[in-house]
């Protein structure tokens, strides 16, 4: 049976706070002052500070403004120090913008087609509840690896940021919004026996005009035109953006791995698991490997000790503070915001409950090992712009890491034998909401 609430239980909660000096005194900074300054422990931030033992040269940073695309300027701020490294450029960067609107045209594709494969199933049905609330501006690894092998890249100066394209909210809902009277429409053709191949093809038409009065339509062509470090300059004229890739950039993308850290009961460890999402491309999947954290961290230093950066996850609004660019568990007390209630869950429970998931991409590009080769902290790029952190640049301790960091992307070769194994099996089909 159900006990609800009484007023007595009540009164004796408040006699227990009128008794407790210390809530009391908490209740009164809480008043005029935000949880996270409230709780922020600076010594304990301080012990963050310092040099890296291994650290990466980078060449500025970027700033996806009000944009939910840090996983395509994370990949893309990967690619461009390997196009500025070998033609010798003090500062590259590609257009976000570009990849972004092949992004939002090819997830909106995807639902529309999704809707026409699940039709016949009702609105209360797990999978068109995905379906229906599923699109979104954030993404993955391999989703922006399958836009850049299916339409290249150009450099910012092709296709430049417009307002709409680095403050998405607005766009975003009234994208939504006329992708789900298409949704309705498409389910009330195909329910009165009607083939709604045209009518979507139309539909993908509307969203494509829509997308470049927003954003600009993207370039077929365009000129490559720079002075390296030396002043030297140089021209390139009339190519596309499947040649410039191939010409300018040429990284296989084939050879990175996706890896996960999922610690619960679903999951199991040295597994290759696929299922399809709304983001990525109709006709693509997405694979993931999930491994075990100190796994991941061992890959994460040797391929930051061969200079090349590496591109993960983590739950950013978990124990960090965008204005001091930290993120450490022991940095913030916020047992004391709540009486000394403790907050603290492990990771398997963060993810089974819900509470916690990968909200952020990133990109590492240094790590302190302390005597004994162990990481105590990790130096990451953001793309948050200068204002932010230091100069752009954060900082995470190897707590924080070790709890709140849930993906990263490593290539191929850094492997061990387990894990290359696990990926020549066939795959674990889940369904996307289970990840």
């Amino acid at each position: 049976m159900r006990n609800p609430l009484t007023q007595e239980m009540i009164e004796q909660f408040r006699r227990e706070f009128e008794n407790d000096s210390h809530a009391n005194s908490m209740y009164a900074a809480a008043a005029r002052t935000e949880i996270k300054d409230l709780v922020f422990l600076p010594m304990e931030a301080a012990k963050l500070n310092g040099a890296f033992s291994v650290e990466i040269k980078t060449r500025g940073i970027t700033a996806q403004e009000k944009s939910g695309r840090c996983w395509m300027f994370s990949v893309l701020n990967i690619l461009r120090e390997k196009v500025a490294e070998k033609y010798h450029l003090n500062f590259f960067e590609f257009s976000e913008n570009y990849l972004a609107f092949y992004d939002k045209l090819e997830k909106s594709n995807n639902l529309l087609e999704m809707t026409i494969e699940n039709a016949s199933k009702p609105l209360s049905d797990r999978k068109m509840e995905y379906i229906i609330e599923s699109f979104w501006d954030g993404g993955l690894w391999p989703m922006a690896v399958d836009l850049i092998e299916k339409y290249g890249l150009v450099p910012k100066s092709a296709m430049p940021e417009t307002y709409q394209s680095s403050h998405t909210e607005k766009f975003m809902r009234l994208l939504k919004t006329l992708l789900k009277k298409d949704m309705a429409e498409l389910r009330k053709m195909i329910a009165e026996g009607k083939d709604p191949s045209k009518r979507k093809e139309e539909m993908m038409g509307e969203i494509f005009k829509a997308e470049c009065i927003c954003f600009g339509m993207p370039p077929k062509t365009f000129h490559f035109e720079y002075r390296d470090k030396d002043g030297v300059f140089y021209s390139d004229r009339n190519l596309s953006p499947k040649e410039f890739y191939e010409k300018y950039v040429g990284t296989d993308l084939s050879e990175y791995v996706f890896l996960i850290n999922e610690p619960t009961d679903l999951k199991k460890f040295h597994t290759l698991y696929q299922y399809h999402k709304i983001g990525n491309m109709a006709e693509h999947d997405i694979r993931i490997l999930n491994l075990p954290m100190d796994e991941i961290k061992e890959l994460c230093i040797a391929q930051l000790k061969d200079g090349e950066p590496v591109f993960f996850g983590c739950d950013s609004g978990a124990y960090g503070d965008r204005t001091e660019g930290i993120w450490d568990i022991d940095s913030f007390d916020y047992s004391g915001i709540f009486g000394g209630a403790d907050l603290f869950m492990n990771k398997k429970d963060r993810l089974e409950l819900k509470d916690s998931y990968p909200s952020h991409n990133m990109i590492l590009v240094g790590v302190n090992l302390d005597e004994n080769g162990k990481p105590d902290r990790w130096k990451i790029e953001n793309s948050w712009g200068k204002e932010a952190g230091k100069e752009g640049y954060f900082v995470c301790s190897d707590r924080y890491f070790e709890e709140y960091v849930y993906e990263a992307v490593i290539l191929k070769k850094y492997l061990n034998f387990q894990s290359i194994e696990a990926l020549e099996k066939e795959p674990v089909l889940i369904e996307p909401w289970q990840i």
